[in-house]
């Protein structure tokens, strides 16, 4: 994602069901997401109650959870979160291009957005910077839910 994000637009989130998925591996760090993309929400009037929260284990989960809560069909939108931080190895981005793979299939399958929150990044402090700094991917990450959500249900009013 570069720094240029799309500029604002105030959607109401009343009528929205959102779920977000959240991997538990490097738990502050998602967390710190997890908070952000809450308080998006919530603060655009997606009430508490409407909010469906499931914790994985790691970010290769975040998927088949996300499918779960997307067939479920009272879903308008899927936020999965996760933070892949480069080690020895190039596993985090295997892991990171399987997952946006698969995020992807199950939005297309399912036809709910799924928005992918999750990091992958060279070294602790580019983590730290979009989850807990100045740039606040939690955020574009809500603000890309409701926009999704707000256009999910323009397309099911269509019908």
């Amino acid at each position: 994602m570069s720094l240029a994000a799309p500029t604002e637009n105030e959607i109401d989130g009343t009528p929205f069901s959102i779920g977000i998925v959240a991997a538990q591996f490097n738990a502050g760090l998602v967390d710190a997401l997890l908070e952000s993309v809450q308080t998006g929400l919530m603060a655009a009037g997606v009430r508490k109650s409407r909010l469906k929260l499931l914790r994985v284990p790691g970010s290769a989960e975040l998927p088949v959870a996300a499918q779960w809560l997307a067939e479920g069909g009272s879903i308008h939108c899927v936020v999965a979160l996760g933070v892949l931080v480069k080690g020895d190895t190039k596993h985090h981005q295997i892991v990171g291009q399987s997952v946006t793979d698969a995020l992807q299939q199950v939005a297309l399958a399912t036809r709910t957005p799924v928005i992918n929150g999750v990091l992958v990044v060279e070294n602790r402090k580019q983590a730290e910077a979009r989850c807990r700094g100045k740039i606040n991917r939690g955020a574009e990450f809500a603000r890309a839910a409701l926009a999704m959500a707000a256009l999910k249900r323009m397309q099911e009013w269509r019908k």
